[in-house]
């Protein structure tokens, strides 16, 4: 799978947030991206998704 970078300007208060939040959750801050990519709804199927979507049938 090819590989692409991704590159955002936050402030450093966000940079640090995100950090500990992901030490306390033992991902990397690439981890909890992809985690989150993956939840975002799709209108095909994504074969490279290990990460199903929340099923929103709530009654």
């Amino acid at each position: 799978m090819e590989r692409k970078d991704l590159h955002i300007r936050i402030s450093a208060k966000r940079h640090e947030k995100l950090k500990a939040y992901a030490e306390s959750k033992e991902k990397t801050v690439t981890q909890l991206a992809e985690d989150w990519i993956d939840r975002l709804p799709s209108s095909k199927v994504d074969d490279f998704s290990s990460t199903p979507l929340p099923d929103n049938k709530s009654g």
